[in-house]
């Protein structure tokens, strides 16, 4: 067994697997899956170190949880929320015979600014967090959720509902916090991307502080997929939950 937890809900007949973002767990995407209960199977993940799986002995990589997530679950669709849409991407490119559509939410394959990636962010910015990591753990992971709030038609609203959601499973494990914040300084998929072999959607939020728009709409022409953008910030599942799950819906449809 992996140790990873995974909660199944939804009255549907489409498989959908959901992978929540760095520092977060499954149950933060509850306003989606309330949206999509009547289409969809769901199998909401807590990645390892986050939530229910805090004690997996899983390593925080995405190849490694991809390969245990395909023997826990049928072929499916799989949406990844930010940090959850690399592994997501991962599963999509290693597995394309159980990864039947990818959705990668507020998610890009490459996290940082290089020279030819203007869209991302200053790395600057994601060491300070790793290093504030052991100072203070937990003002680190407010101070992030604050950004990720950035942007938002209410962002004080948007930092209270992740602040009360973000600890509601346990506090996450240090330890894969430092591995999350790894993978998102070295991870650049942008050169695979031409090799995916199923329907992929990106769907951006047009007010996004942390990961840019034109990110999604450059790596959804580089899969030769759709973009959707809705005008939302870094968490659309928040307050626009209705919108995204009609995205994705029609998505589903369309490629049936």
């Amino acid at each position: 067994m992996s140790g990873l937890y995974i909660e199944r809900r939804g009255r549907g007949d489409v498989p959908l697997v959901m992978l929540h973002g760095w520092a977060m767990h499954g149950g933060i995407l509850a306003p989606l899956a309330d949206a999509l209960d009547a289409r969809f199977d769901m199998y909401i993940v807590d990645l390892p170190g986050h939530g229910r799986s805090r004690d997996a002995a899983l390593p925080l990589d995405p190849a490694t949880c991809a390969a245990a997530l395909v023997e826990r679950v049928p072929p499916a669709m799989w949406l990844g929320w930010s940090m959850g849409g690399l592994f997501a991407m991962i599963a999509a490119l290693d597995y394309p015979d159980r990864v039947r559509a990818l959705i990668p939410v507020s998610a890009t394959p490459c996290f940082v600014r290089t020279p030819d990636w203007p869209h991302g962010n200053d790395v600057a910015m994601v060491r300070k967090l790793a290093a504030d990591l052991d100072a203070d753990y937990k003002a680190t992971v407010d101070r992030f959720i604050a950004l990720e709030a950035m942007g938002s038609a209410d962002p004080r609203a948007e930092t209270r509902r992740l602040l009360a959601d973000a600890y509601a499973r346990g506090e996450p494990d240090p330890r894969v916090l430092r591995e999350g914040l790894r993978l998102l300084e070295t991870t650049d998929l942008r050169p695979r991307l031409g090799d995916l072999r199923r329907p992929s959607l990106w769907i951006a939020g047009q007010r996004d502080r942390i990961v840019h728009p034109e990110a999604m709409r450059w790596s959804a022409q580089a899969a030769r997929g759709d973009v959707e953008i809705i005008n939302a910030g870094h968490a659309p599942f928040i307050g626009h939950a209705d919108e995204l799950a009609r995205a994705i819906t029609h998505f589903t449809e369309a490629h049936a």
